[in-house]
C-alpha cells in the first residue's frame, strides 16, 4: 500500500529519527509544557496540524518563493497557522490554552517546524510533505506525552485528574517528587535559596 520511502517519511520520526532525542530540536518546549499530560497532549496536537499544514502550503507555493525571501514566506505560513490554531483552542480549550499560553505562540520558531520546511517542503511535493510533516509532529507528540506522564505521575501521583497512585502508598510512607512538576531544577534551587 505505502512504499518503504513513504513509510520512512511518515514512520521514520517516531523511533530512528525523532526530532526530540535524535535531531534534539524542539527540547525547550518539550520541558515547558509537560509538566501535565494534558497541555503536552494539546501542544504535540498542535505543532503536527501546524507542521503538516505548513509543510503542505510550503510544498506547493516552494517554486514560486524567492529564494532570498523563503524563511520570511515560511514565517508568515507558520505564523498564521499558529494564530489559527491558538484561536480555536482559546474558543474551545480556554483553560488548556492558558496553560500553554507563550509557549503556543513559540512554535512560529519551533526549530523542527522551520527544519522540516526548509529541508524537506521546499524540496519535496504536497503528499510527501504533509507525510514528513505528521511523521515529525507525531515524534514530537510522542516525547511529550512520555515526559508529561512520568513528570504528573511522579509529580503528583495522578494522570489526567485521576489517582494512579493507591493511597496505601503514601499510608506507607510514599512521597511525590514535587521536582517533577517544576519546569526547571534551576527555579526548585533558587526558591529553596530564597527561603
Amino acid at each position: 500500500m505505502l512504499s518503504q520511502k513513504t513509510k520512512d517519511t511518515l514512520l521514520g520520526p517516531l523511533n530512528a529519527n525523532n526530532p526530540v532525542v535524535v535531531q534534539i530540536l524542539g527540547i525547550c518546549s518539550a520541558l515547558a509544557v509537560t509538566v501535565q499530560l494534558k497541555p503536552a497532549l494539546v501542544m504535540g496536537i498542535a505543532v503536527t496540524i501546524i507542521v503538516a499544514m505548513a509543510n503542505v502550503i510550503v510544498s506547493l507555493i516552494r517554486n514560486t518563493i524567492p529564494m532570498r525571501v523563503r524563511i520570511i514566506v515560511q514565517l508568515v505560513v507558520v505564523a498564521a497557522l499558529v494564530t489559527l490554531v491558538s484561536e480555536i483552542l482559546k474558543a474551545f480549550a480556554y483553560d488548556v490554552a492558558m496553560q500553554l499560553s507563550v509557549y503556543l505562540g513559540l512554535i512560529i520558531t519551533n526549530c523542527i517546524l522551520m527544519g522540516r520546511l526548509e529541508a524537506f517542503a521546499m524540496t519535496n511535493n504536497a503528499w510527501d510533505s504533509f507525510l514528513d510533516g505528521l511523521g515529525n509532529g507525531f515524534g514530537y507528540a510522542l516525547i511529550l506525552v512520555i515526559v508529561a506522564c512520568v513528570r504528573e505521575l511522579f509529580g503528583s501521583g495522578q494522570l489526567l485528574g485521576f489517582q494512579i497512585i493507591p493511597q496505601s502508598f503514601y499510608d506507607a510512607g510514599y512521597e511525590n517528587c514535587g521536582m517533577m512538576l517544576m519546569p526547571w531544577v534551576h527555579r526548585s534551587i533558587n526558591d529553596k535559596e530564597a527561603k
